[in-house]
């Protein structure tokens, strides 16, 4: 049973720096809530136990405001004193787990599948990454993630208007054994410099899942935030 999450919350929200301003991007206020409230929501729900906080920007407001525990969760921090990007921020936070298996979810993008099927899949395909791809239409914002029959990664594809297609929903499992593979360099980004460098060396997996997905990255989404998370 997959009991442990790394929660990347270290963003500092640059193109929301006009709608939120001096708050790290997971703490945006939607409908009352700080947004990571939403997250760890969704990870509590889904029978998680531990969760590790990757934060940096301003993460104090982030440990005054949830402290040690949210709900069943046992938080625990990993503070980032330089900038690491999300591949560093990854390995940094893997270092305070035993776990073999270890799912990574966005502090600011919420996708509600399940979980512990979702782990199921992954061991099930013998993986060493899988990622939780969600179908979209009529889309410039994302990049694409091509799979062939097995479900497994053969491609990624720039940005561009698509009339369909998956997109990478920042939600992964990835084995403990994949960070020897990681860069040498300390910051790097876990999608360009890891997922899109390694994926023919590694077996990486995508799966889809057609649940409620919404990335607050952008004002005119994190307006909408405001309503569809209402009561959620």
């Amino acid at each position: 049973m997959l009991k442990t999450a790394i929660v990347l919350a270290g963003g500092f929200g640059t193109r929301l720096q006009s709608v939120v301003k001096d708050l790290p991007k997971p703490m945006a206020p939607v409908a009352g809530y700080p947004f990571l409230k939403y997250v760890l929501d969704f990870c509590s729900k889904q029978g998680l136990e531990n969760i590790i906080l990757s934060v940096g920007y301003k993460h104090e407001d982030i440990n005054i405001y949830f402290k040690q525990s949210f709900q069943n969760l046992k938080l625990n921090y990993c503070i980032e004193q330089n900038a690491l990007g999300t591949g560093g921020a990854i390995r940094e936070s893997l270092k305070k787990t035993n776990d073999e298996n270890v799912v990574v979810l966005n502090g600011d993008t919420l996708f509600t599948i399940n979980l512990q099927h979702f782990a199921n899949l992954h061991r099930s395909s013998n993986s060493d990454l899988s990622i939780a791809l969600k179908p979209m239409v009529n889309f410039d914002r994302y990049g694409i993630v091509s799979t062939n029959s097995s479900n497994q990664i053969t491609g990624f594809e720039e940005k561009s208007f698509r009339w369909n297609g998956n997109i990478n929903g920042g939600v992964y499992i990835l084995n403990q054994s994949v960070s020897k593979y990681f860069p040498e360099s300390e910051n790097f980004s876990f999608e360009k410099n890891f997922m899109e460098q390694k994926f023919d060396l590694l077996k990486m997996s995508g799966f889809v899942f057609d649940d409620y997905f919404i990335d607050i990255g952008v004002p005119e989404d994190y307006e909408r935030a405001q309503y569809e998370l209402a009561g959620f």
